[in-house]
């Protein structure tokens, strides 16, 4: 007796489809197990985004494969902080002054109330230094950083931890702060056409630069403005540091003076306290001994290269009443970093 041929077909499909089951349930649960770990970044075009990828293989790594870390883009740091804070996230990029601010309550967190934990110390990961520049065509029409006051500037996007620093540095200087808001990419232009005379520029551990500012130094010629030393020595006078910086080390092209000078914040990636102390150190743990790999990799992170435990001992430093989260006091402890006048959150 004959077979029809559509009951073959249908058999085989029929078989086909069930395979197909088995596999799909046996791969499901395994994904299921795996939880997410959602790491809250600046904008698209901005160093903490642009780095944001090399450091998800890390966290996924020090935690076993049980976490998928993906990386969530925000218009600035200040508001990737409110996520993480508001339940969105589970890393916060950041720095000192944003610390400062949101615990004071000032500037972007102004009777902002965070709806899960704050967030406390955790890893400090480089400095980064602000630092002026102009169109090339426009240089000699600019001195001192005094020439810039009420001017139409782009100190990087409102909220960018950059763009709190200069706020401070013209509150400290006396200067009136005119931000003029532009897209990242449009900054060569703007700066040729005039749109604004001047842009903040920033250099990581005075070696490497955003995404957005690679881009402008390849399209036009600029010049990075010091500080006149009248004006060091006021911003020095108001707690604020200046260092000094080869250009070389960060710009592909000449852009003026032979040493640049910048006004430094530290950046970090902090989280909440209701993560686990364990958690906490893994992560910490796994970037600290991948440390000078990571140097190689991206040549911002080699401060911390360098001295991994005295940038976190900095970080710390910087906001005191800031409290330390267990897995990194469980860390300092054992690198015997702990300074007693810290104090270790409790969730």
């Amino acid at each position: 007796m004959l077979r029809k041929p559509g009951l073959n077909y249908a058999l085989m499909a029929s078989t086909a489809a069930l395979t197909g089951l088995f596999a799909l349930s046996a791969v499901q649960p395994a994904e299921a197990q795996r939880k997410s770990i959602r790491l809250a970044t600046s904008a698209v075009g901005s160093y903490g985004y642009a780095i944001g990828a090399t450091m998800t293989k890390i966290i996924e790594d020090a935690l076993g494969g049980e976490y998928a870390v993906t990386v969530q883009p925000y218009t600035s740091p200040t508001v990737a902080m409110k996520a993480v804070m508001d339940g969105n996230g589970e890393i916060a990029y950041t720095a000192d002054i944003g610390m400062t601010e949101f615990h004071t309550s000032t500037s972007g967190f102004k009777g902002y109330k965070p709806k899960m934990p704050p967030l406390v110390h955790t890893w400090y990961a480089y400095p980064m230094e602000s630092m002026m520049a102009t169109s090339a065509k426009f240089a000699d029409k600019f001195k001192c950083w005094k020439d810039f006051s009420g001017q139409p500037v782009f100190y990087t996007n409102a909220g960018f931890m950059n763009w709190l620093n200069w706020r401070r540095i013209y509150d400290a200087l006396g200067y009136k702060f005119n931000h003029v808001q532009i897209d990242l990419n449009s900054n060569a232009d703007a700066m040729q056409r005039g749109t604004v005379v001047g842009s903040a520029t920033y250099t990581t551990s005075g070696r490497d630069l955003a995404a957005y500012w690679k881009e402008t130094e390849i399209r036009t010629d600029i010049r990075v403005v010091n500080p006149c030393p009248d004006e060091i020595a006021k911003l020095k006078a108001a707690g604020l540091a200046v260092v000094d910086v080869d250009p070389k080390g960060a710009f592909t092209k000449p852009v003026g003076p032979s040493t640049i000078q910048g006004v430094p914040i530290l950046f970090g990636y902090n989280v909440r306290l209701d993560m686990s102390e364990d958690m906490a150190y893994r992560i910490l743990n796994a970037f600290y001994k991948g440390k000078d790999e990571l140097a190689k990799q991206t040549p911002g992170f080699s401060a911390m290269a360098k001295d991994f435990v005295g940038m976190q001992a900095q970080g710390i430093n910087a906001n005191l009443e800031v409290p330390v989260h267990p897995g990194l006091d469980r860390f300092l402890k054992e690198h015997k970093a702990w300074n007693d006048k810290w104090k270790v959150g409790k969730s």
